[in-house]
């Protein structure tokens, strides 16, 4: 799975995604789409409106299942707000919840429609809750992605947010989209073959497909007026009609059943966030169980068998979504029960495998969420067995090869996490080697780099918590120069632009670390630098925002070390500001408050230096506190927090005299650390400070030879 194949950081102030909240909708009519469109092309919208309204999908497609869900008869209801609002008394909340309740949105587009506000707001709210793509755009006029062209910009038919990807949560990437387009520009025949891929988009099937059963049904019709003229003939081929309806009626009415339960949950997979909507799930949710429960797997068909597995595995991801950890466990449990039972039947289907393993994962990272570290690694290890196996029943899958490399990053991060840093160093390498092969034979692939970007990171972040300092600068530096190139060639593009202020971090950190201040210093002015533009591109991103923070906080700590106190202030204040925002709005992210920990013990150094010790004393208090108060999977990197705060408590006291308190505050220091075997050589250089303090002069002696060795110069006093 890529959802933990991420690009990580060394310091524990990093965010988890603020959770989208939006309030409980009231549930009224559920439209198959939404037509959004300036009124200027009000025309050719109703044209839009009627055709779809009136299409009746051919009797051959209506039932089947395809990766948009069920196809429907026909294409009913399609909201247009002028027609559906006429009297309706809020039309704000009115079109929201229309919007949140229709299954996609067709934007017909064109110039005006480029320039149009409320065309644009429309589409950002869709995208933001429903942003799985489910958008067709209908070009009326004007050219697609013209605005990218300077002499050209008065073309642009697509409004800003059709232009741009959003992520999952809802949040708009900054990349390009690239949504399914139908032109109905041109000749009458012209336009009803865009609308005709209008329509095939919708249902999930190819155009040529939809044309020839289109043509299929009009010969049909065709054949049944020349066989009216003959009155035998006419109620023969009625009776077989007949006859042949009821039949294929008995034959799928099983899987049609099927085929609804998935079209209840298929669109809602990925779109699970908000509050309300997860809500008004619970009773959909139990019918789904209910059916299900009065089948036995064993008897199950084939395709019965994976359609209830998948079915169990969404109503799991709801739970998941919801927070229920012990529902949706339970639930990929019974998932799982079925896809170990398709695998049975047919071993070599690596789709069938695809399916288990998902459940697998999905299963491990509960776990991983819940703290259990090695009942996360027991799952993601046979996660890992099982994208081995896809890939060696069908090695050209790149599909597959994906699986493998995602399952040796995942398994390296809960090794990571559980402080065995060779074992997942060796991962990551592995890792590293498999996406390296794929982004060498597609260098064009965009998901390959993306996956390149994540390895290096994960690999350099291995490395020097094991203190091998050198080669994880020559990886960051690797990454840095791969990240540059990647800007360019994308024009921009604000996810590389992300990854690559977090690669100038820690390539700077280990400058520093070694020694090499002045390059250390270039590299977190760039991510500094390089965070502001973000921010400037998008204030309300929050994970921009807290990128700026920890950005600016680490630029800050240098300062703070070369004695330059002013401006260390100038990076702190902000950053403080920004993590204090997003605490008040999520303040159960730990990653948050950790960041609010480190706002005030850079504000303790900062009002001790200038000789403030009372409010030195009450920031030092404060960052005490909140590190007692925080609890992750990582207790070892738990109790040096609380060293350091402590310890900083300890100095604040001596500055200020109190050289018995301060005494007290540095051997709680020294006893709040977690031994082990496993330390990070910023940990060392921390343990080392406080050993100091506490006059354990030979102690703190041979860890400086440690850090020595492996060319770690501490700035620490």
């Amino acid at each position: 799975m890529n959802k933990l194949t991420r690009l990580p950081t060394v310091d524990r102030t990093a965010p988890f995604p603020a959770r989208q909240r939006t309030r409980v909708q009231r549930q009224h009519t559920r439209y198959f789409a939404f037509l959004s469109y300036s009124h200027k092309d009000q025309k050719l919208a109703e044209w839009l409106h009627a055709e779809l309204e009136r299409f009746r999908v051919p009797r051959n497609l209506a039932g089947q299942l395809t990766d948009n869900g069920v196809i429907p008869k026909r294409l009913t209801p399609i909201f247009r707000d002028q027609h559906e609002l006429a009297a309706a008394d809020d039309l704000g909340e009115e079109i929201e919840e229309a919007l949140a309740n229709s299954r996609f949105l067709i934007v017909l587009c064109s110039p005006d429609a480029a320039k149009s506000r409320w065309t644009n707001a429309e589409i950002e709210t869709f995208k933001r809750t429903r942003p799985d793509g489910c958008v067709l755009a209908a070009i009326a006029a004007g050219e697609p992605f013209a605005s990218e062209a300077a002499d050209s910009q008065a073309d642009e038919c697509f409004p800003p947010a059709l232009r741009h990807r959003y992520d999952r949560r809802g949040r708009s990437t900054g990349k390009r989209a690239e949504p399914l387009a139908a032109d109905l520009r041109g000749s009458d025949e012209d336009r009803r073959t865009g609308l005709m891929k209008l329509i095939a988009g919708m249902l999930g099937v190819g155009l040529d497909d939809l044309m020839q059963r289109e043509a299929t049904r009009r010969q049909r019709r065709l054949a049944i007026l020349a066989a009216a003229s003959i009155a035998g003939m006419a109620i023969t081929s009625t009776l077989a009609v007949t006859a042949i309806q009821a039949r294929d009626a008995a034959r799928d009415q099983r899987r049609e059943a099927e085929g609804l339960v998935a079209f209840m949950l298929g669109d809602l997979k990925d779109k699970l966030e908000p509050i309300g909507k997860l809500d008004a799930l619970d009773g959909v949710g139990a019918r789904v169980l209910a059916y299900y429960s009065k089948e036995n797997a064993s008897e199950l068909s084939d395709a019965a068998l994976l359609q209830r597995s998948r079915a169990l595995s969404l109503m799991a991801e709801v739970a998941y979504e919801r927070g229920d950890l012990d529902t949706s466990e339970r639930l990929y449990r019974e998932a799982m029960h079925g896809t170990v039972e398709a695998v049975r039947r047919n071993p070599d289907d690596p789709q069938r495998i695809f399916d288990h393993a998902q459940n697998v994962y999905w299963i491990g990272d509960i776990a991983m969420q819940r703290g259990n570290l090695p009942a996360a690694e027991t799952q993601w290890r046979q996660y890992k067995n099982l994208a081995t196996q896809m890939v060696g029943l069908a090695p050209d899958n790149m599909k597959w090869r994906m699986e493998s490399q995602y399952a040796e990053a995942d398994l390296g991060e809960v090794l990571l996490r559980q402080r065995r840093f060779a074992e997942a160093a060796a991962q990551f390498g592995q890792a590293l080697q498999t996406i390296e092969a794929l982004a060498t034979a597609d260098p064009q692939n965009r998901d390959y780099q993306n996956s390149l970007v994540q390895a290096l990171a994960w690999l350099a972040d291995a490395q020097e918590s094991q203190g091998q300092l050198t080669p994880a600068i020559t990886l960051r530096e690797r990454l840095v120069t791969l990240l540059d190139k990647l800007v360019a060639q994308s024009r921009g593009d604000v996810a590389y632009r992300q990854d690559l202020i977090d690669a100038h971090r820690g390539l700077g950190r280990l400058y520093e670390d070694v020694g090499r201040r002045e390059l250390a210093s270039q590299n977190f002015q760039a991510a500094v630098a390089a965070s502001q533009d973000l921010v400037a591109t998008e204030p309300l991103n929050s994970n921009w925002a807290a990128a700026l923070a920890r950005s600016q906080f680490t630029l800050a700590k240098y300062l703070l070390d070369q004695h330059q106190d002013s401006a260390a202030s100038a990076q702190v204040e902000p950053a403080c500001a920004a993590y204090s925002r997003l605490a008040a709005r999520e303040p159960a992210v730990p990653s948050w408050r950790q960041g609010l920990e480190v706002c005030l013990i850079n504000r303790a150094h900062i009002a001790m230096d200038s000789g403030d010790d009372p409010q030195a004393l009450g920031f030092a208090t404060r960052a005490v506190a909140m590190a007692r108060s925080i609890k992750s999977n990582d207790s070892v990197g738990d109790s040096y927090r609380l060293a350091e705060a402590l310890r900083v408590q300890g100095d604040v006291y001596r500055a200020a005299g109190n050289i018995e308190t301060a005494r007290a505050n540095w051997a709680e220091a020294s006893s709040a650390i977690r031994p082990s075997a496993n330390e990070r050589p910023d940990e060392m250089d921390e343990r080392r400070t406080i050993l100091q303090r506490t006059g354990q002069s030979a102690e703190a002696a041979a860890i400086a030879a440690q850090l020595n060795r492996i060319g770690y110069r501490s700035t620490s006093q």
